[in-house]
């Protein structure tokens, strides 16, 4: 599609609301009107005292036009300009493919952080009123945000200026998912990597855990993720998991997660390492319990399997379960979606993350040509409504939201939660509370100013290989830590 900005700008704010219509196609800027049967005109055009803010569309032989005027004297005028000219782009599009995102154009990956320093400036009622009008979000999406609002300063409020999260990263896989994009390796091909990836894994676990002691920090939450933790055998989870245990303070630790994932992956074994490991939270994530779509999307486990590792868990002495779904799977239709959440609601969990399908460049679907459409788009915006309505009515309330580029239908992913089972790690690093201190291939240290918003951050190795092999330059890389608290200092230390 050829993109035309004329008299603005704001090519790539405009080309982000194209996405939510068409995520994956291959869009082309020009500053002048450029013909083609694919086509956006978006113009900026002073008349005076005023100015016209216009755009066209040319879609498959079908044209929409949608045009306003604002006062050159407005206050904020360019951002304003940039909002006026997105909602006649969104009009044309909701015109010519009959897709109407509940979102509105916004674009943002955390409406939630948004709503809340808008109630805390405007007010509620105004902040509903922008929302809707400036915004065009839909009402069931404003009430979600704020329920989602509510719980995450619920949790943010537990922060401290010292405080700070450790990830650590296992990025292995059983095998690789077909709408994933994660650098994440399956044990097939990595599998002669995983004993020296432990080994180094545990030695930066321990450099880490010398610089939070030397900087005095405060650490609330542990999350080990990935990939598929439970890929490692149960010997390496608990030498991993012992290396935290005897290197950092975990006196004051709110929540310690393993994100167990892939059903296939759970053993007796690997379960009690992960219980005697210290880990108070497990994720096990289905993602359907369908065995055709799991087929469909490249999962090599079944929904009986998923049903067995659950009761595994209990019978390890688990008490805090999250379970994730997807909404908008190929090959997943509106009642068999409605059937996994009925299935998963009568495993009882504590917790129930519904994510949207968001299907990267990266992913298999993508490079197939299996494209989401607007039939799924729809498809899918009916799925989360019900989930959340469902799970709301079973006493497991939203709690954290936040959005992905590419989302079928510019969805969200929510996290649910009984109460007092909320996953304080998930809206901790979404919200970008506190520091994150990161360990492993992949993983991306993220440092919080302690009495400000300012971030930095310190990236690892994305590769297995990489990580091992620069194994000493990535333990340098630790040392911006150290000089980012020497220029950012914990108040009162």
């Amino acid at each position: 599609m050829n993109l035309c900005n004329i008299g603005q700008n704001f090519k790539y704010e405009l080309e982000k609301l194209i996405r939510i219509f068409l995520p994956f196609e291959k869009i082309t800027f020009f500053d002048t009107e450029t013909p083609a049967d694919r086509m956006a005109v978006v113009t900026r055009m002073p008349k005076g005292e005023i100015v016209n803010l216009s755009a066209t569309v040319l879609l498959d032989g079908k044209k929409a036009a949608y045009s306003t005027e604002l006062p050159q004297d407005t206050d904020d005028y360019e951002k304003t300009c940039e909002r006026l000219l997105a909602i006649q782009l969104y009009r044309c599009f909701v015109e010519l493919t009959g897709n109407v995102p509940q979102w509105g154009i916004l674009t943002g990956v955390r409406p939630a952080k948004l709503d809340g320093r808008l109630r805390e400036t405007l007010g509620e009622a105004e902040t509903d009123r922008y929302f809707s009008e400036e915004l065009m979000v839909d009402a069931h999406k404003i009430s979600l945000c704020k329920e989602a609002t509510a719980g995450e300063d619920a949790i943010t409020s537990l922060s401290r200026p010292d405080s700070f999260s450790l990830y650590i990263s296992v990025p292995f896989c059983p095998t690789r998912c077909h709408y994933c994009s994660f650098v994440s390796h399956s044990v097939a091909q990595a599998k002669k990597l995983i004993p020296q990836y432990v080994e180094l894994l545990c030695r930066e676990i321990r450099a880490t855990a010398e610089i939070a002691r030397k900087k005095h920090l405060h650490l609330e939450t542990v999350y080990i993720g990935g990939g598929t933790p439970t890929t490692l055998s149960a010997e390496q989870l608990t030498a991993v998991m012992n290396t935290v245990r005897e290197n950092f303070d975990l006196s004051d630790l709110r929540e310690y997660t393993v994100e167990a994932g892939r059903p296939d992956t759970f053993t007796p074994g690997r379960m009690t390492a992960i219980k005697n490991g210290g880990a108070t939270r497990i994720s096990i994530n289905p993602q359907t319990m369908q065995d055709a779509v799991l087929q469909e999307i490249g999962r090599k486990h079944t929904a009986k399997q998923t049903v067995e590792a659950f009761r595994m868990a209990r019978q390890c002495g688990f008490h805090n379960v999250n379970m994730d779904l997807i909404a908008g799977l190929p090959g997943d239709t509106f009642e068999s979606f409605c059937d996994t959440l009925q299935q998963v609601l009568a495993l009882d969990p504590e917790s129930v993350t519904v994510h949207s399908l968001s299907m990267k460049r990266a992913s298999t679907l993508t490079a197939d040509g299996r494209l989401p459409e607007t039939q799924t788009a729809l498809l899918a915006a009916k799925m989360v409504d019900y989930a959340r309505k469902t799970l709301t009515e079973n006493g497991i309330a939203p709690y954290y939201m936040y959005r992905q580029s590419k989302t079928v239908g510019n969805l969200e992913n929510v996290g649910y939660a009984k109460k007092g089972f909320e996953g304080l790690y998930n809206v901790y690093i979404m919200d970008e509370t506190h520091t994150i201190l990161a360990c492993g291939a992949s993983a991306v240290t993220k440092l919080r100013q302690p009495d400000g918003d300012y971030i930095s951050r310190i990236f690892n190795f994305k590769y297995p290989y990489e990580y091992i092999a620069r194994f000493d330059e990535q333990l340098q890389r630790k040392e911006g830590i150290d000089a980012f608290y020497e220029e950012y200092p914990i108040p009162n230390q």
